[in-house]
């Protein structure tokens, strides 16, 4: 059940992906439509990749650790922490005090690194839509 989930989660978050670059194409840049698309495509990549977190810790493959140990709790308290590192993850360089191991490290660098994509490409964009209307 799990490969499911995670393929599904995976395909949510290009699906996101996708519908942010069709707007991107179809609306003027600083519309309410595509703030909105951008804030629910950081939500979707923040919940998406808590879901990865979340398969790989319930699965019992212990990708993040807290104070040297797996992360400990039941189904709700797993969902805390995944939710809570995908955001100090996607938002910022993380605080220390949950630490990813293994492959978790790997998908820990993709999202930060779509992190601190996002801002930038949200800049060009808007920099080089400025720059077309002014011509």
């Amino acid at each position: 059940m799990e490969p499911i989930i995670g393929a599904a989660t995976i395909i949510c978050l290009l699906m996101s992906v996708r519908i942010t670059a069709k707007t991107f194409k179809e609306q003027q840049f600083l519309s309410r439509e595509t703030i909105l698309v951008i804030a629910f495509l950081y939500l979707s990549i923040l919940i998406g990749f808590a879901m990865l977190y979340l398969l790989f810790i319930q699965t019992g493959q212990g990708i993040l650790t807290q104070g040297n140990e797996p992360i400990k709790g039941d189904y709700l308290e797993h969902l805390n922490t995944s939710l809570y590192f995908s955001a100090v993850t996607l938002f910022s360089v993380g605080y220390g005090e949950i630490i990813p191991v293994g492959a978790g490290r790997l998908i820990a660098v993709l999202e930060a690194l779509i992190g601190y994509m996002l801002p930038v490409i949200l800049v060009a964009r808007t920099v080089l839509e400025i720059d077309k209307n002014a011509k």
